[in-house]
């Protein structure tokens, strides 16, 4: 699988006709992905292409920052409230990641 795409992760949300979130997108998912490859060490990409299961992680992290980019604002649904945007992987992305995770020795 490629590298995800600004697009990519604006098709994800929906919204991949706006070519504005399509850019931002494009920007975060350069960041993201370089913290999944230190995270893995490298491992899971191939000539800096992402195994597919990673490439899934990278656009699921970028869509929760660039919905956020600030990362300060809360968000509320109901009685719930979370802080938005990327804060860390989720538990779900942690999984896949810690399949190639190199252990520093």
């Amino acid at each position: 699988m490629s590298a995800p795409t600004g697009a990519d992760v604006a098709a994800f949300l929906g919204q991949g006709d706006d070519t504005t979130l399509a850019a931002l997108a494009g920007q975060h998912v350069t960041i993201i992905t370089a913290m999944a490859r230190a995270y893995t060490r490298g491992a899971g990409f191939n000539n800096d292409e992402p195994s597919e299961d990673i490439a899934a992680v990278i656009t699921t992290a970028t869509a929760r920052l660039v919905t956020n980019p600030e990362q300060s604002e809360d968000l509320a649904i109901g009685s719930y409230r979370t802080k938005g945007g990327f804060q860390g992987w989720t538990l779900a992305e942690l999984f896949v990641l810690n399949r190639y995770r190199k252990k520093a020795q």
